[in-house]
């Protein structure tokens, strides 16, 4: 008689079996790695525990066979060039960095230095950063969305929530995300919804382009994704409380600040990515041939909560597909 294989089961048998491994000989090599890190937002936001997390599953743990220095640019642009010189004046052995602008200040600021980017934004390969997907061929690799066609999956999701919305506000940052606006103006065409544009280039434009959003009557918001917006999320979704607007992003912890909706990657999951690629350059990979990686895990995020103060009573067919309810 022929016996059922648990293949989940032995997937997951092995990959604890290789992670163990793998943690074994981070612990006992007797070195104590450096990683420079140069993120978004601010200190103590959920994402600074996901990359330690990951690291920690690997073998790497923060104060005992592994350093991480982290500069925050709080969605400063401009901050990029600074917070990597001084990172680079530690002598890491490798830095992380997320979001377009980091990418560019890192790769211009050093050839030798291995470099693993989170970037939501870029086209790896049209923006230069690698010269293939598949061998990226300089000291950079990482983890890209480069899924314009999300945001347009946002505007559906609204739909959902609200089915008679006839006009939409898209917040959106021209510096970064024009795929985006495009696909978000096309799937608004083809569905009907007018659309208003508020393109922002500075945090300090939020609150006039929301308060335009509220006098101009349209019915939701929508939050492209961008770097800015990333450091910002809570008082973005804060604004659109106030105003009214029920409002979705890409980020999946968009709705833990308070915001109606996320559709779009898992962010503790792609920070596992993340460390995985930092594990096996420890090892001795060379990033210009480990293949850039898309995210594969998309969750759609409902604060429950905000819609009730909203005054919303979201369809039972939209709260089933939903990924994680935040009551």
């Amino acid at each position: 008689m022929s016996v059922p294989i648990d293949r989940r089961g032995f997937v997951r048998a092995a990959v604890g079996v290789l992670a163990a491994a793998s943690a074994a000989r981070a612990q006992t090599s007797g070195k104590t790695w450096r990683v420079g890190w140069a993120r978004a937002g601010a200190a103590g936001d959920p994402v600074d525990a996901a990359l330690r997390d990951g690291l920690r599953t690997l073998g790497y743990v923060d104060g005992s066979n592994l350093a991480i220095d982290t500069r925050y640019a709080q969605g400063r642009q401009d901050l990029y060039p600074v917070m990597v010189g001084e990172l680079l004046g530690l002598k890491p052995d490798l830095l992380v960095v997320g979001g377009p602008a980091a990418v560019r200040a890192a790769l211009k600021a050093t050839a030798t230095v291995p470099i693993v980017a989170l970037d939501l934004e870029s086209d790896p390969v049209a923006s230069g950063f690698v010269k293939s997907l598949n061998r990226p061929g300089g000291n950079l690799t990482g983890v890209f969305l480069d899924l314009p066609e999300l945001a347009g999956k946002q505007l559906q999701f609204l739909r959902d929530a609200l089915p008679s919305m006839k006009r939409v506000a898209v917040v959106w940052d021209p510096s970064v995300v024009r795929p985006q606006f495009e696909a978000t103006e096309a799937v608004a065409r083809g569905a009907g919804i007018g659309l208003l544009s508020l393109p922002i280039r500075r945090i300090e434009d939020l609150d006039a382009a929301l308060t335009q959003a509220a006098r101009e009557r349209v019915n939701a918001l929508s939050v492209l994704t961008s770097p800015l917006f990333f450091a910002h999320r809570a008082r973005i979704a804060d604004l659109a409380l106030k105003q009214r607007l029920p409002s979705i992003s890409i980020f999946s912890v968009y709705p833990e600040a308070g915001g109606l909706m996320a559709y779009g990657p898992n962010f503790p999951v792609m920070y596992r990515g993340v460390a995985a690629y930092v594990d096996r350059i420890f090892k001795g990979a060379n990033p210009g041939e480990l293949p850039v990686e898309r995210p594969t895990t998309f969750e759609l995020v409902i604060n429950v909560k905000t819609a009730k103060v909203l005054g919303l009573a979201l369809p039972q067919a939209l709260l089933a597909r939903a990924d994680r309810l935040i009551q």
